[in-house]
């Protein structure tokens, strides 16, 4: 998957390579300092992890090796630059999984050390954070308005295969959560409901396709909110539809209530929580960030919500190294030499 507006000749604007690799999709971008997106390309492992129902960290791993440098070389291909022009790097530090972290990391301290470039380690969820601040009208989706880049202070929901929590953005440098995840996220969630129904990898465009055929009022799923604050919490559902199964007569039409009902259960916990934050907050603006912020529901749900919504494109939503370099920007970068000792994290505190 790649994006690339009108490729060109630099034309005055800084460039910004963004690396990506924490789980199993390589990524890289040439961003500029406004937030232009000239190129974002994104080498998916989704069918080499498929056979196994999910992600193997070392299978990751080997493939971002053999990929991190095609994979570069096409982003400033398409940008219509080349590595002399870079004046920036970028690259995800953590979260995810150490041995693909390692990979990005180290490819982009060699392009920045090579150069003596200045480079940003980047947080991979400060980056779902800030994709929607990323200007670039010829990627909007026609349903979404306004189409410019989100401006502080706004509301954000994260919603991933590892993360889902609430936070308030006052200043793109950093971000106040608000309310997460108990235990599993809403990701989660999705592609583990999706293998119980026998979907397969991914499981979220996969139930999402399936319940687009259902009856979402089919069967009734809890919808947990645990606490008094704006924390989630998505264990118990699956396990209801762990029992759910266990009484039904598996047809085509029941899979599809099945599907269509959980999928609204998740969606309206999500969006009960973030209804509740706007109002606790008094906020008017409010972005979807994460793989889950692709959903056809919680899209649609969002948009109706009244607040000021911003949702980006499809290839911003899930992994990408455009949203990498786009954090970049915010954020103060390591001077050479000083990045060379940089190691990544699994988790960040």
């Amino acid at each position: 998957m790649a994006h690339s507006p009108t490729a060109g000749a630099r034309g005055g604007w800084v460039v910004i390579l963004g690396v990506e690799t924490s789980c199993d999709d390589t990524c890289a971008a040439i961003v500029t300092e406004a937030g232009e997106v000239r190129s974002n390309v994104v080498s998916s492992q989704g069918l080499v992890h498929a056979p196994f129902g999910g992600v193997v960290p070392e299978v990751a791993s080997r493939h971002h090796l053999e990929l991190i440098d095609a994979v570069i070389a096409d982003a400033l291909a398409r940008a219509g630059v080349s590595l002399d022009d870079v004046e920036h790097v970028a690259v995800t530090r953590g979260p995810g999984l150490i041995g693909a972290l390692l990979v990005g990391l180290s490819a982009a301290k060699a392009l920045a050390a090579a150069r003596e470039l200045p480079l940003t380690p980047v947080d991979h969820l400060h980056g779902h954070v800030l994709a929607s601040t990323l200007g670039d009208p010829a990627m909007a989706d026609p349903q979404d308005s306004p189409r410019t880049a989100i401006e502080p202070p706004y509301l954000v929901l994260v919603a991933s295969g590892g993360h889902t929590f609430l936070a308030r953005v006052d200043d793109p440098a950093s971000y106040t959560v608000l309310g997460q995840t108990l235990d599993d996220a809403a990701g989660e969630a999705f592609d583990k409901g999706a293998r119980l129904l026998g979907l397969g990898y991914p499981g979220g465009p996969e139930l999402d396709h399936l319940a687009r055929t259902g009856d979402p009022e089919a069967f009734a799923f809890p919808r947990s909110a645990p606490g008094e604050g704006l924390d989630f919490s998505f264990s118990g559902l699956k396990t209801a539809l762990l029992y759910r199964l266990r009484d039904e007569h598996r047809s085509a039409p029941v899979l599809a209530d099945l599907a269509a009902s959980y999928q609204r259960a998740i969606v309206e916990a999500l969006t009960h929580r973030v209804e509740q934050a706007l109002e606790r907050e008094g906020l008017e603006r409010l972005a979807l960030g994460g793989g889950v912020a692709a959903n056809s529901e919680l899209r649609a749900c969002a948009r109706a919500m009244g607040a000021a919504v911003w949702i980006p494109p499809m290839d911003l939503c899930t992994d990408n190294a455009a949203m990498i370099a786009g954090a970049a920007r915010f954020l103060a970068p390591v001077a050479y030499p000083g990045y060379l000792g940089l190691d990544a994290a699994a988790r960040l505190v």
